[in-house]
């Protein structure tokens, strides 16, 4: 399994995944697993706060160390559509 695959079955299990921040500036509750390899560094953030699913938002490749504003916007529309999704239930 890979590192984000083990990190995040670790999320659905109820735990903390191993190297995590959290990304509330895209909405309540998102995280951020890090994953820092020698070919790069990937992301990937997620919403687990709901106790039907965990809702990975985004997994991208970082070159720099902020988080760009394009891969922001990606994880924030998603959320924003979960949000929207489950208030039709």
């Amino acid at each position: 399994m890979t590192g984000a695959g083990r990190q995040l079955s670790q999320v659905q299990a109820g735990l903390e995944p191993d190297h995590w921040k959290a990304f509330d500036e895209v909405g309540a509750g998102t995280k951020e697993i890090i994953i820092d390899l020698d070919d790069g560094w990937f992301r990937v953030m997620y919403v687990a706060k709901f106790s039907e699913a965990v809702y990975v938002l985004h997994c991208f490749r970082k070159k720099t160390n902020t988080t760009s504003k394009q891969d922001k916007n990606i994880a924030t529309d998603r959320y924003k559509a979960v949000i929207r999704e489950r208030s039709k239930k």
